[in-house]
């Protein structure tokens, strides 16, 4: 009997690359966002871009702004989509406190990091995160060269 191995579906639809890069990421939380029919029909086709996103928190309630979802081309004639449109997260009080207390008092800010699908609900993964100085961008990339090379070194 031969045993499968079976791959496991990867759930991503995106990443925020330019996260890791720009800031530290103390704590991740995960999110639901409220979505319109077009934009899931979009996400599920691929058609998400985070880059050059950011999370505010405005009212109590934390706001995605900056994702870009670009809509298909067989979108319905009846709407008009915006694909960089203001996204409302969905958040437990208790998690939004913390996330309030720690940008107004902490100087934090909330990035988000990826976007996936879990039991075909849209969820965003955020970070509670500083930004990093030049140097030490500079020292994460020195570091990641050198791991880089032991990998190269230890395949010889």
């Amino acid at each position: 009997m031969s045993a499968k191995k079976h791959k496991e579906k990867d759930n991503t639809i995106a990443r925020n690359k330019k996260a890791h890069h720009d800031y530290f990421i103390e704590e991740r939380f995960e999110t639901g966002v409220v979505l319109e029919g077009w934009e899931v029909k979009a996400m599920r086709a691929g058609k998400l871009q985070l880059s050059d996103s950011h999370v505010i928190i405005k009212g109590g309630e934390a706001w995605l702004l900056g994702a870009h979802i670009s809509p298909l081309q067989t979108a319905s004639t009846h709407i008009n989509p915006d694909p960089t449109r203001t996204r409302k997260l969905l958040l437990h009080k208790k998690e939004l406190n913390k996330l309030i207390g720690a940008v107004e008092r902490k100087g934090y800010t909330i990035v988000p990091l990826s976007m996936y699908w879990i039991r075909g609900k849209a969820k965003t993964g955020i970070g509670l995160a500083k930004g990093k100085q030049k140097h030490d961008k500079r020292a994460t990339e020195k570091d990641r060269d050198w791991q880089r090379e032991k990998q190269r070194m230890f395949k010889r």
